[in-house]
This record gives C-alpha cells, structure tokens and sequence, in this order.
C-alpha cells in the first residue's frame, strides 16, 4: 500500500547548493529530495527551511534571509506546473487537487530576526509559516544543543510575537532549559519539526519523555528526524526497525496524533531505506507489517500535520505593533 500523502515538515533542500552547485535547488536531482523524484501518485506537501548559519548576525542574517526567500519565489514560478507555495491547509489540499506539490516557507534560527521584533510582521507577509528558534548555537534569541543558555528575555518576547502574527514556533535544536522556559512562555501549540525520542537514541537533540508528555498535552507536533545520529546511537547502519522504535516509544507516550515526518533531507545524513522520497514511501509497507494500523500510518504520514496546521496556522499575515521594542537587549 502507498500512503495517501505525505506531509514533510522539514527539509535543507532549498538553501542546499553545495552537492552539484545547481542554481534549481528544489529540483536537483543530486539531491535527496527534489520535485522530480517525488512519487506521482502520492500528494505531497514540504516545508523548506531557509537555514541560516549560526555565525550569521544582524544584517548579513537578514541579507541572507531575503537572498532566499526571493529565490524559494522564484523557483515556485519556475515550476509553477508541479508546485504551489502555500500558506495553510487549505492551500496545501489545492495544491493536492490541481496535481501539484504543496511548498510551505519556513525559516531554521532565529537569526533572522536580527534582534528586531519588527521584522516578524514581515516574515508573516512574506509567508514564513514556522521559525526555529535556534540552530546549534546561541543566538538573540536563546541557546541550542551546543550551549548553555536557555531563551533570552527577547527570546521570550519573539515568541509571544511569532505567535501573534500567525508564525509558528519551532523547537528543535533547543537545549534543555531552552525548551522549558518556551513551555512557560508560549500560549499556542507549537512545533518540533525534526526531533526523536532520546529515550530510544540517546542524543541531545532528542525529546525526552518529560518533553514528549508535555508536548501531547499541549497539543503540539513533533516530526521525525531521518538523521542516523538521531536514530540510534552505537554507529551501527539503521534500518526501519530503528524508526518503528521511535514511533512506538511515542505512541507509548499518548503521541498517536502528535506525530508527523519531519525528514532533515539534503541537511543531515539519512540511511539508505529513508534516502529518498520513494524509500519513505516504501517505508509505509514495512510499518504496517510491523503492526502500526492504516490510520495511525496516514496519522504520522500526512492527516496529523494538516489537522494541526488546520488548526494552529492562520492565512492572514499582521501588522507590526507600535510598542514593540525594536532591538534585543
């Protein structure tokens, strides 16, 4: 069997030109993911990151933000035949109707706010549906995996703002503390776009049970990372079992309708059964031999995601509030 679709909530395709150098990087056929190597006969919908590097800051991050966004416009017109950017479920369900890829622009690190919390209104009008608050390091906004610290007071007031303007917040590669202080300060669902259970692969990338409660208790979304480091943690090669138990240590944890893909194509090393999109969707089959039924499968591969974007992520983009303060202390 074949899933009815796939809903990918993160990939580093787009910002990914260091394989082949080609300038179409969402159709590159060098790459992981690209739209020529997606199954026709399964819809599908991705998020592409424009991933901003940790040493970017203030105006090079913004600088390099616009390079990207202007191109992910660009390569959305030149394929206009296959793709339709969207900006929520009800776009990404035209797109499946027309016969078309559903491409949602999302942003990895908080960078690219530059310290302004103007600059949210603009990526809601750009269309950037969700921000990753940090990458590996720190930035104005907090820490990641690779740091100390947790959310900053403007980190704290970038959320409160993300939330307002209809963007949703993304935490993965936050640390520990990070990801506690978002729980005290966020009041919307938010999401873990490519993250596993570190109680199953022991990195500290991974969500512990405490997170992974906390997250299903909120009503969040977690999608699941293909990387072999975030898999298993003794260097052996992966195999789908090791991804059957990542889901089945989440589905212990209440997560059935928590769960969604998030893949980390062309932006980490995935093994030779989820390399591509026609692997994951071979993977569909192997999971239902495993024992996980139809409709928790069509859960993780697509209707968990569109119901939580159907719920969580407006169309409308907003305007900037006169009393933000403009710069990160």
């Amino acid at each position: 069997m074949k899933p009815y679709a796939v809903v990918d909530l993160h990939c580093d395709t787009l910002t990914d030109m260091a394989r082949s150098g080609a300038p179409d990087t969402m159709d590159d056929g060098a790459k992981a993911l690209s739209l020529s190597a997606l199954p026709p006969d399964v819809r599908w919908a991705q998020c592409f990151a424009i991933f901003l590097p940790d040493k970017l800051r203030g105006r090079d991050a913004a600088a390099y933000y616009e390079r990207w966004r202007d191109d992910f416009r660009r390569q959305c017109a030149r394929f206009s035949d296959r793709v339709l950017p969207c900006r929520d479920a009800a776009d990404i369900e035209r797109a499946w109707a027309a016969g078309k890829t559903a491409a949602l622009l999302t942003v990895e690190n908080g960078s690219v706010l530059a310290g302004d919390l103007r600059r949210v209104a603009m990526l809601a009008a750009d269309g950037v549906r969700a921000v990753t608050l940090t990458w590996n390091g720190a930035n104005e906004l907090g820490s990641g995996h690779d740091t100390d610290g947790g959310l900053t007071a403007f980190g704290v007031r970038a959320v409160r703002e993300l939330e307002r303007c209809g963007i949703l917040v993304d935490a993965s590669h936050l640390n520990d503390s990070g990801f506690a202080a978002l729980l005290d300060a966020a009041e919307k669902p938010f999401l873990v776009t490519h993250s596993n259970a570190r109680a199953v692969c022991p990195h500290k990338r991974n969500l512990t049970d405490g997170m992974i409660r906390a997250l299903v208790g909120r009503g969040c979304l977690v999608g699941l990372n293909y990387y072999t480091r975030f898999l298993r943690a003794d260097g052996a090669p992966c195999s789908l079992d090791d991804l059957y138990r990542h889901i089945a240590h989440f589905f212990d944890l209440g997560a059935q309708n928590c769960l969604a893909l998030g893949s980390d194509f062309d932006g980490a090393e995935t093994p030779d059964c989820l390399s591509s999109p026609a692997r994951v969707i071979e993977a569909y089959d192997f999971l239902l031999a495993r024992g996980l039924s139809q409709e928790a499968l069509d859960g993780i591969f697509y209707r968990n995601a569109l119901d939580f974007l159907r719920r969580n992520l407006p169309r409308e983009s907003c305007s900037p509030e006169p009393t933000l303060g403009r710069r990160a202390p």
